[in-house]
């Protein structure tokens, strides 16, 4: 303590020491001092020192407390010194007296070059991580403050030596969990750092569960009525969310979606607006609008759009959006927040045309917000949120487009209430240059990409004073263009006629059919005017370009070739096409084509839509094209686009026929599907039966078996008269099958009877058709030989049958032997002097019978399979012979009706012959008719025949 009683400004009698060489005293005490106390009372002085003398601690010092940090980690108290004095000297936060004081002895970079030295090492910042680690509130809150530090002045290359330590990440998001308020928010304003433009940092803390974590910190804290600690979570979690669609995705998944719709939950008294609470809310709008942004990949967007409707997120933004009392800024970012939650998303568009405000009587919402886009009144920023407002609102909506349109269409004008047509209209041609713009803007994007509502707005008519005649809209538009108004109030109105002309041939017709428009446009495009009338220019050429484009030459005046010529005569071509680059050469055409947003730095800057950049991109090399073309290549060009549509008719004819084949597959594959479980389910009960039949089989066997056992206990007399028992039963049996072969038999026999009677009918029809065509005749001799061949497989089925017959005759002899030796049997077993070997005789002789039968009965069941396959192969060829037939009938149709075709046509040639013939007689031409000809070849004929008979 005496040695820094000395260092510090004790009492002495020489001179005071520097602050240098103090400097350099404590880096020697701590440096080669052995006792911890007097190493830490000199750190302690090197940390009071650090704020003052930055420059000359960081120099000396920052060696030697690294080493203090690697090898005093068991006394905290040092540790907490040796960190916050590194953390003076890295950092550039320091207090306003002290910026002032060392202000010419600071360097700019000099906590940029200290981070350097420091992180030069990678096992510093390793050993920072660990330090972190520790619990202790003396090491662990210096230890964040300074990693934060390091992040702020060299934040790439600190970033990439976290992510390579192990668990370097995880150790850090401990933070968030410690109980301490004082680390926790810390650690919060650490991980804003860490996470900066690293996306796969942004990804470990994501699936770290950081935005549980969060979002639980933002709850306690009293969600937007909490304090900075809720700013500094919401930067973080645009963070994690901004540009990521891997954490995007996570987080909708997540559920976490849902836990934001408090966040909006404002009350009825809207008094009491804090700073902070206004930068809360703004930075909640913000992250909502991270989620749903235009340049988010649109299956992230759109499932987020549709997860915010789900959960009632949308409504409780419209309900701030209708509400009293709301700061300007916040009304202005929820307008552009309820954009992109609506935009291309048609369940959000339905809803949000649906919203009322609470006024007296209601109306609706899109009404209430363009009143406030045309009123000059408003600020500029809120007009341009409320037109984004509009455009996202009518973006891929057909439906809102042509509610929209309708209401500006005479059978649906209702004069008791404002409609969104009529605040269109009177903005369209109101004396404030920005209301023109802003609805000439809007009505273009009620006309994108939709032909029909181009047509339809062609019908609009004007009333533009009493007493002179109603105007249409396309006529008042291009009559306010040649007034020579504003710059800002013309681009808007030829950014409008564009997109309705553009695609619209009936548009193009009705603009052309005005005899002053082209003269204007020509005369526009043909003068040289200052820098501020080229962007006019520019879109003067590109209107004209458009009615020469999509002309479809109903105008005799003004068909496409006509149209090039006044430009080659009164422009120039080479000309034209300079003022037609003029517009995506502009500064703001750049601008707005960035982002669809319209975000200006002051009205003045308003010139171009988002949307009317993809147009002049899309039209411009088309329409340079389109000047150079000679009028063969445009007939060829016509040409090739009638066969593309009627390729395009052909496709969706096709695409319709696979759609509907698609569906009879999905139909069948369902129905096969059912069938193969039915079938499944059959084969279960057919093994189930199998089964049962097995076991009842193996039954029978074992009783068989066990009456064979008890037989053998009688005696042979009765023995003899047991199995004798059972051989008339058996006998009995074969019987009722040799009857049940006979019906079969008989049944068969009537079958073949009806198939002869069939096949006959079929000769006697095919022998009526003998008057067909020699080309149906090689068709009708087949089908005979056919014909033939089945009867004489029918003759061999007969035969078969009478064979068959012969052996049920030879059975039924047999039968009736079977019977005889049974009575036979019947007094020999009555006989009680029987002898024993006449009865073993008799045994074996049944015996033989029975097998025989068996045998017979076996061979009459093979053949009945046969007979039943003759018979179906027989129904088969029958079948077929029909078919064969109905052809031969539609061909002999045909032929007649060939030649009845060939009579009508050659009346029809005589007719015009004996016509041509009386033409040429009333001509004075001789002709001779066919009569005279024959007449004359039959007399030559007959001397021909004279001569010959004289000779």
């Amino acid at each position: 303590m005496n040695f820094l009683r000395g260092v510090m400004g004790g009492p002495s009698a020489g001179p005071q020491p520097s602050g240098a060489d103090t400097i350099q005293k404590l880096c020697d005490r701590v440096a080669s001092s052995t006792l911890l106390d007097d190493r830490r009372d000199a750190v302690r002085a090197l940390k009071s020192l650090s704020k003052k003398y930055r420059l000359e601690v960081g120099i000396q010092a920052m060696e030697h407390l690294i080493h203090v940090l690697q090898t005093d980690r068991s006394d905290s108290e040092i540790i907490g010194y040796a960190l916050d004095t590194l953390y003076n000297v890295i950092s550039n936060d320091l207090e306003e007296e002290e910026q002032e004081e060392n202000l010419a002895k600071q360097v700019d970079d000099l906590g940029s070059q200290f981070t350097e030295i420091f992180i030069k090492q990678q096992e510093n910042v390793t050993l920072l991580l660990t330090l972190v680690e520790e619990f202790d509130f003396h090491v662990r809150w210096p230890g964040v403050k300074l990693l934060t530090s390091l992040l702020k002045q060299q934040g790439p290359q600190v970033q990439q030596i976290i992510l390579v330590s192990p668990m370097g990440v995880s150790r850090l998001m401990d933070l968030l969990a410690d109980s301490r308020e004082v680390i926790r928010n810390d650690g919060v304003l650490l991980l804003q750092q860490l996470t900066k433009s690293n996306a796969a940092i942004q990804k470990i803390v994501a699936f770290e569960n950081a935005f549980e974590r969060l979002l639980d910190i933002i709850t306690e804290e009293g969600n937007s009525d909490g304090g900075i600690v809720v700013e500094d979570c919401l930067l973080l979690l645009q963070n994690l969310l901004k540009n990521n669609n891997s954490n995007q995705n996570f987080f909708k998944e997540g559920s976490y979606i849902q836990r934001m719709k408090p966040w909006f939950e404002v009350g009825d008294d809207n008094c009491g607006w804090s700073a902070q609470k206004v930068t809360n809310l703004h930075l909640m709008l913000q992250l909502v609008r991270v989620l749903v942004s235009p340049t988010n990949p649109p299956g992230a967007t759109s499932s987020c759009q549709k997860a915010m409707f789900h959960c009632g997120l949308l409504q409780q933004l419209c309900t701030i959006l209708m509400a009293t009392g709301v700061p300007a800024d916040i009304l202005t970012e929820t307008i552009n927040t309820v954009s992109e939650v609506i935009r291309g998303c048609q369940t959000n568009q339905d809803y949000f045309a649906s919203v009322n405000a609470p006024s007296n009587p209601p109306r609706p919402a899109i009404v209430v917000l363009l009143m406030s886009m045309v009123n000059e009144r408003q600020p500029f920023v809120l007009r341009c949120a409320v037109l984004y407002c509009f455009q996202c609102f009518l973006y891929k909506n057909q439906k809102g487009q042509g509610e929209i349109v309708s209401t500006l269409l005479p059978s649906t004008i209702d004069g008791n209430s404002v409609s969104a047509g009529q605040l269109l209209c009177g903005g369209l041609f109101s004396t404030d240059s920005l209301s023109n713009w802003c609805a000439a803007v809007a009505l273009a994007h009620a006309l994108q990409e939709n032909a029909t509502l181009k047509e339809q707005l062609l019908r609009v008519q004007l009333a533009t004073s009493i007493g002179n005649p109603p105007v249409s809209l396309l006529q008042q538009c291009t009559n306010i263009l040649s007034q020579g108004s504003k710059v800002q109030t013309r681009v808007g109105l030829l950014m409008l006629l564009c997109t309705w002309l553009s695609n619209c041939s009936i548009a193009v017709t009705h603009f052309l059919h005005n005899p002053a428009n082209v003269p204007f446009l020509t005369g526009q495009i043909a003068e040289n005017l200052g820098e501020e009338e080229q962007l006019v220019q520019g879109l003067c050429a590109l209107l004209l370009g458009i009615s020469i484009y999509y002309n479809d030459n109903s105008l005799e005046n003004y068909r496409k070739e006509k149209l090039k010529q006044l430009i080659e005569k009164r422009i120039g071509r080479e000309n034209f096409i300079e003022k037609l680059g003029f517009i995506s050469k502009h500064e703001l055409y750049s601008r707005a084509a960035q982002k669809p947003q319209p975000s200006f730095s002051s009205p003045d800057h308003m010139m171009f839509d988002h949307e009317f950049t993809k147009l002049v991109k899309e039209l411009e090399g088309v329409i340079s094209k389109a000047i150079y073309k000679s009028s063969e290549e445009d007939k060829k060009e016509e040409e090739v686009k009638k066969t593309l549509e009627q390729h395009d008719n052909i496709v969706t004819h096709y695409k319709k026929v696979i759609r509907e084949q698609d569906q009879e597959l999905e139909e069948l594959k369902q129905r096969i599907n059912t069938l193969t479980s039915q079938n499944e389910q059959l084969q279960a009960t057919v093994t189930q039966q199998v089964s049962q039949i097995q076991q009842h089989k193996d039954q029978y066997n074992l009783l068989k078996v066990q009456l064979g056992k008890d037989s053998q206990h009688h005696n042979s007399h009765s023995d003899t008269f047991q199995m004798n028992g059972i051989q008339t039963e058996e006998v009995s049996k074969l019987k009722e099958e040799l009857e049940e072969w006979k019906n079969k038999h008989e049944l068969l026999q009537g079958q073949l009877r009806e198939k002869d009677s069939v096949i006959e009918k079929l000769n006697s029809s095919q022998l009526e058709m003998g008057t067909a065509e020699q080309s149906s005749q090689t068709i009708r001799s087949a089908g005979l030989e056919h014909n033939s061949e089945l009867q004489k497989e029918l003759e061999m089925l007969r035969s078969q049958i009478q064979l068959q017959a012969g052996e049920i005759s030879k059975l039924q002899m047999e039968n009736q032997k079977l019977q005889v030796m049974n009575a036979t049997v019947d007094p020999v077993l009555g006989d009680s002097g029987a002898t024993a070997a006449t009865s073993s005789e008799l045994e074996a002789r049944l015996e033989q019978e029975i097998k025989e039968l068996k045998s017979e009965v076996k061979a009459l069941s093979e053949e009945k399979e046969s007979l039943k396959q003759h018979l179906d192969s027989s129904s088969s060829t029958v079948a077929i012979l029909q078919d064969e037939k109905s052809k031969l009938q539609r061909e002999v149709a045909e032929s007649k009706k060939e030649q009845d075709d060939l009579l009508v046509l050659l009346a029809d040639q005589d007719q015009k012959i004996s016509a041509l013939k009386i033409k040429l007689k009333d001509l004075g031409v001789p002709v001779e008719d066919e009569d005279d000809i024959e007449s004359g070849d039959q007399g030559d004929e007959d001397e021909e025949g004279d001569e010959d008979e004289q000779d």
